[in-house]
């Protein structure tokens, strides 16, 4: 069981994530956008992340490495578009993109687990993984905060891009292993 790549890249990608999401309100209100705006682009992510997930599936066998590290390079792109959205339609275009890159990442993690693991004896693996990325998501909800107190949220964003591209530069190098 040699997962630590993996814990290391995905709890960097859950940081990343972390840091945005409960500050994403905020930048949609910064626009001037209502709260059902913001019902509708979430929406927007779960459908097209729904639809990728089919799209993806028979292609994760063979490219589940190459699938995860490419979420993290879409998820890294998005969150450096963001602060040079100026409508709304970019958000949902945005979001279109952040649901494909969720679908690719939840799914290959869940994949790579399986792979890199023994039948009847997951637990552990599973146990750590969950652990670590719950850790990373708890501290990027208070370094989010830090970071627009001190900051903007434009340097949230560019924070979380170099997180996701720190994690996708983690799973290039395991694959090159």
């Amino acid at each position: 069981m040699n997962l630590k790549w993996l814990i290391r890249s995905q709890s960097l990608f859950t940081l990343a994530a972390g840091m945005i999401y409960p500050y994403y309100l905020l930048f949609l209100k910064n626009l001037g956008n209502s709260y059902s705006k913001y019902g509708l682009a979430f929406a927007v992510f779960t459908v097209s992340s729904a639809v990728v997930s089919q799209w993806i599936a028979p292609k994760l066998d063979q490219n589940g490495r190459i699938i995860l590290m490419w979420s993290s390079i879409g998820m890294m792109a998005a969150m450096l578009s963001f602060p040079w959205v100026a409508s709304y339609v970019w958000v949902i275009v945005l979001q279109l993109v952040m649901g494909a890159c969720s679908a690719m990442q939840r799914m290959s993690e869940r994949l790579l687990i399986a792979d890199h693991t023994e039948r009847g004896a997951r637990g552990e693996a599973i146990g750590a993984y969950q652990f670590w990325t719950s850790v990373a998501s708890g501290f990027a909800v208070i370094v989010g905060g830090y970071l627009i107190d001190w900051l903007t949220i434009d340097a949230l964003f560019y924070a979380s891009a170099l997180l996701y591209g720190t994690s996708a530069l983690l799973v290039w190098r395991r694959r090159a292993v």
